[in-house]
């Protein structure tokens, strides 16, 4: 399957032109990985944006950043996401440290990967093209936000159920 239509899957890029996709996909490259590999870790820096071809990831927090020592170790998988979809985009925004990690849950997962610098020179030489992805990129990022506020409300009520 072609770059083209991997992005022509991902939300991120919904009502993008062809030529709007063609310009996106040649300063795309592509990597693959296999079960277990880690993609990035949680606090490093970001400066990528990954929207997935084939296979399936996990975002992973580490809890011991708010549990009391001694509580348990290891990462929490806070979503699975498969082909189409796209992680690393608060790395656009703020070019802040990752607020979670993504590690390969399938053999043969292939991630398109997309560059901060030049999506962003991108976005600044065509400024529909820019518009587009800054308003898909509030929509997804909006989504993630109350997917996690109702994981939250969960946890919440569970630990009041206890």
């Amino acid at each position: 399957m072609s770059v083209v239509n991997v992005l022509k899957q991902a939300d991120i890029f919904d009502e993008m032109s062809n030529t709007q996709l063609e310009l996106i996909a040649s300063i795309c490259s592509e990597r693959h990985y296999q079960t277990g590999d880690t993609v990035f870790e949680e606090h490093s820096i970001g400066d990528q944006l990954y929207v997935i071809a084939s296979g399936e990831v996990q975002i992973q927090v580490d809890p011991s950043l708010v549990e009391r020592e001694g509580s348990g170790s290891g990462t929490y998988t806070i979503a699975v996401l498969r082909r189409g979809q796209s992680f690393g985009e608060v790395s656009l925004v703020d070019q802040g440290v990752r607020s979670a990690g993504a590690r390969c849950s399938d053999q043969d997962t292939r991630l398109i990967i997309i560059p901060r610098d030049k999506l962003m020179l991108l976005c600044d030489t065509y400024p529909a093209l820019g518009y587009r992805l800054m308003r898909n990129l509030a929509a997804d990022l909006a989504m993630k936000i109350r997917n996690t506020d109702l994981k939250v409300r969960e946890h919440l009520l569970w630990a009041q159920k206890k």
